[in-house]
Order: structure tokens, then C-alpha cells, then sequence
């Protein structure tokens, strides 16, 4: 994920600065977070801290971050508020964290970072999907989720080997999410020879999709797959109409519908394909993250935000064993940014080369009698993946 535009300017950098880097306690390693666990991002922030205090709890019980520092983790809700994830992230600046993670969305997720990258912390988005992101904010800043541009090239992809020859694509300018992932499915659609049937813009939050649809319905030939990167509460609102008004056209979505909302649709969401950061088959890692996380819950995981939460843990101990316990902001920013095929609850991740954006497999789901039933897991090819816009 996630959200809105990128033209963000943060008033508050100089105060940032005079900050400075954090501070150490020693055997101690202080981790920040600051999600929407209220608002908006309720449904992205808190199922990430779940999964980021589970792997800390899990590390610390074993001695810490390579068996040595314990960490110390310090939550705040920002309540989605982007001027509010800029004052938190001051104040978690001033307490010292050696590592910040920050929210599901990209404009406070620039907010946030902007401070910390000021204050020379090493800071990553939970679940922000925009490619740009690092660039935006520079060397200090990490993605942690499936990109979009890997998510639309794992559904262009999958598109074509369904045999779809015209697609129509919805998109929303109000956020890049909702905007650049379409935009990047068409190029890879059209790349391998697909045509574009048309493409409608809607308004995030409009709840009524009747002109959407009937636009939809009037085409002639008939699209023979829909494109769409709308997420809650759009999404619902858009497929419940698309189905009522009898259209059946295949719905291929991205990680944002990746909810039980979208599970409890029922009927109406039955077929949509969506992508999202891995799926538990039996005997992988994810599926014994689920085993462990039921065991000590009580109860599996609604969401894989929780795995890719808990994926962060695991990078921060691969970058601290590769800095050689070196917890100062650039020799932990140089160690993400080097590690290589570092085993997490959803895969593997790869910094190295990849300019702060995780190389990550992808999962094709398609809801099944409303649940998650695996189409195919992807890597797609670094030729098939649009440059990041």
C-alpha cells in the first residue's frame, strides 16, 4: 500500500536535525513505531504492529537481536494524520531509537521519514507500496512490502496466460496507489500485446459506483478482464454494484483488498484475483509463522500484514548480525541496504541493489468460498517491471 499524493513539504526538518542522532543504550536496541491504529489506516498500521511485537517478543525471549540486544519497542498512534506522523516522529527521534518504522501510506510515511532521515535513523515504511518512496525521502528510507510495479507486473502477467485480450482498467488519482498501480498494469499489458478496452477515474470515498458501472456495462465488445487497485471502502462498494447490475467479468485487485472485508463479501467477491506479499503452502516458512502465531494467539492471522510486520524483526537481526553490532544509524542503514536473500516469515528480501525496495516474491489469490485459495506464487521478470514512477 498506500495512499495519496507525494507533494509533501515538512516545515519541521530544521527541529529534526538539531536533534541528531539517537542514542544507544547499551545491550539495547530501541525500536519505534508509529502506525494509524486509529483511522484510516486501522486496518494496515495495527495488524503490522501485531506482527512486529510478536517477532520482538519472539526475538527477545531467544537473548535478543543476534542473541545479544534486546529490543525496546515504543509504539504511537498518529491516529492518520500526516502532520501527526511528523510530531511523533520527532519525539521518538528525541527518545533515541535506533531503527523507526512508519505507516502503511505515503504521505506520512514521508512525513515521518523526512525527520528521522534528518536525524540520521534508519526508517521503514510497514507496508507503503510505492516505488518512489525511498527516493523521495533518500538514503535513510526502506521499503518492507511487495512494490506496486512487481504487483502489476505479476498481474499483466497472469492476465495474458488467461487468455485476456482487452482490459478495462478504474483507477483514482487521489492517491499513487490507486493511481500509479493501474497505470503500471496497463504498460505491462499492453507490453505483452493486450489492448486497453478503457479506463475510468473514480473518487476515493464516493460509495455510489452506478455511473462506474454503467460505463462498464455499455462498452461493446464487452472487456474481457477488470483492472482495478481500489481498496476498502471502495472496493466493496464498486464490486457489490458490478455484480448487482449483472456484469461478470473477471476482477483482478491488489494487496489493499487483502482484508477479511473482502472475505466476507461472499457471492459477490467469488473469482476476484488480488496480490499480495506470500501465501502459506504447506511446509513454507509463512506457513509455520501462521502454526506459531495460532499457538501462541489462539488464532491465525486475519491478514498477512501481520507476517510482513513481523518480516521487519527478521531484517533488523540480519542487519544487526551484517553491521557486527554496530547500532549507529549509518552502519545500520548500510547493512539493510546490503543483505541479500534474508529468510522472513513471507520468503526471502533483498536490499542489495535494489535502491531500498525489497525484491520480493508475489502471491496471485483468488477468494474461494470466502477465503484465500493460492493461483500462483511469482517472481516476475526484471524485464516485465515497469521503471518506477
Amino acid at each position: 500500500m498506500f495512499r495519496k499524493s507525494l507533494n509533501l513539504g515538512v516545515a519541521t526538518l530544521g527541529l529534526a536535525m538539531m536533534l541528531g542522532g539517537p542514542a544507544h543504550a547499551e545491550e539495547t536496541f530501541k525500536l519505534g513505531f508509529l502506525g494509524g491504529l486509529t483511522g484510516y489506516l486501522a486496518p494496515y498500521d495495527q495488524p503490522s504492529l501485531d506482527g512486529l511485537t510478536f517477532g520482538v517478543d519472539e526475538i527477545n525471549k531467544a537473548g535478543g537481536l543476534q542473541g545479544k540486544y534486546k529490543i525496546e519497542l515504543v509504539s504511537r498512534d498518529m491516529r492518520s494524520e500526516t502532520a501527526e506522523s511528523a510530531v511523533i516522529a520527532q519525539e521518538l527521534a528525541g527518545a533515541g531509537v535506533n531503527f523507526l518504522v512508519v505507516p502503511c501510506d505515503v504521505d506520512p510515511a514521508v512525513a515521518a521519514g523526512q525527520i528521522s532521515a534528518a536525524a540520521g535513523i534508519p526508517t521503514m515504511s510497514s507496508c507503503a507500496s510505492t516505488p518512489t518512496l525511498p527516493g523521495i525521502v533518500g538514503e535513510y528510507m526502506f521499503s518492507n512490502y511487495t512494490a506496486d510495479n512487481l504487483q502489476a507486473a505479476a498481474l499483466g502477467d497472469y492476465a495474458m496466460k488467461q487468455g485476456y485480450k482487452n482490459a478495462f482498467v478504474m483507477l483514482s488519482k487521489d492517491t499513487p496507489y490507486t493511481q500509479k498501480l493501474p497505470e503500471y498494469f496497463v504498460e505491462v499489458f499492453k507490453k505483452k500485446g493486450g489492448s486497453i478496452a478503457g479506463i475510468i477515474e473514480y473518487k476515493m470515498g464516493q460509495q455510489d459506483f452506478a455511473a462506474e458501472v454503467t460505463k462498464i456495462k455499455g462498452l461493446s465488445p464487452a472487456p474481457d478482464v477488470i483492472m482495478t487497485s481500489a481498496y476498502e471502502p471502495d472496493f466493496p462498494a464498486f464490486i457489490k454494484a458490478l455484480r448487482a447490475a449483472g456484469i461478470t467479468t473477471p476482477v483482478l485487485g491488489s494487496d489493499g483488498i487483502d482484508s477479511p472485508t473482502t472475505l466476507a463479501l461472499g457471492d459477490v467477491a467469488e473469482g476476484v484475483v488480488f496480490t499480495n506479499a506470500g501465501f502459506a503452502t504447506e511446509g513454507s516458512a509463512l506457513a509455520k509463522f501462521f502454526a506459531d502465531y495460532k499457538a501462541a494467539k489462539g488464532k491465525e492471522p486475519e491478514t498477512l500484514y501481520v507476517a510482513t510486520g513481523y518480516d521487519i524483526v527478521k531484517v533488523l537481526d540480519a542487519a544487526v548480525g551484517a553491521s557486527q553490532g554496530k547500532l549507529d544509524g549509518k552502519s545500520l542503514r548500510d547493512a539493510v541496504d546490503g543483505l541479500e536473500n534474508v529468510a522472513v516469515a513471507t520468503g526471502t528480501m533483498t536490499y542489495k541493489g535494489m535502491n531500498r525496495v525489497p525484491l520480493r516474491t508475489v502471491a496471485l489469490n483468488k477468494v474461494t468460498g470466502g477465503a484465500r485459495a493460492l493461483v500462483e506464487l511469482v517472481t516476475p521478470a526484471a524485464a516485465d517491471v515497469p521503471a518506477a514512477q
